[in-house]
């Protein structure tokens, strides 16, 4: 498989109209129950409130934004594309064919925010040139030096040194602590 498709990204998946919140937790269920939580991540029903008068008096209801869609943060493996689409209610991936295509970043962003959920961007206070600990993952307790900070994607790239020899590595910023 390439390396782009192991990012995990947010994919639209048709259901049944009217099953989109029995998808959500049929789905999140077999993922628990398959130990698949490092490949779907988040399952959404994208939401509104919505206010409606009724008898003078302001009710507000939750609407679903698009019915008959949910949304599933995931990495496309042929695993986890199985599990996802024979999922009781799915009627399939929104995409070409077989291969489903993710959202764009702006257009997740756009759904989270109308939803009121933000993406919340890891505060980071590590600088280049730092040492710190690899608290998670292949390499966790090693001490590494930093050598590139991107903050957009909340990761970061640093050098192991194995058998004499500084490996690039990168790493989310929640799997590195700061050497004290």
């Amino acid at each position: 498989m390439e390396s782009e498709k192991l990012e995990k990204h947010w994919y639209v998946i048709h259901t049944y109209s009217g099953y989109e919140n029995k998808v959500k937790a049929n789905l999140e269920k077999k993922v628990h129950s398959m130990a698949m939580e490092n490949e779907v991540f988040r399952v959404l029903v994208p939401m509104e409130d919505e206010v409606e008068m009724k008898d003078g008096k302001k009710k507000i209801a939750k609407k679903k934004v698009f019915p008959g869609y949910v949304l599933v943060e995931m990495i496309v493996t042929d695993r986890s594309w199985y599990v996802v689409r024979n999922t009781p209610g799915v009627t399939g991936f929104v995409g070409s064919g077989t291969k489903p295509i993710p959202l764009s970043e702006s257009e997740v962003k756009h759904i989270l925010k109308s939803m009121g959920i933000e993406e919340a961007k890891p505060k980071i206070d590590i600088e280049l040139n730092q040492l710190v600990r690899i608290t998670s993952g292949a390499f966790e307790n090693w001490t590494a030096t930093v050598v590139d900070i991107n903050p957009d994607r909340g990761k970061l790239k640093v050098l192991v040194n194995m058998f004499g020899r500084e490996t690039p590595v990168e790493l989310d910023f929640t799997q590195v602590a700061k050497v004290d």
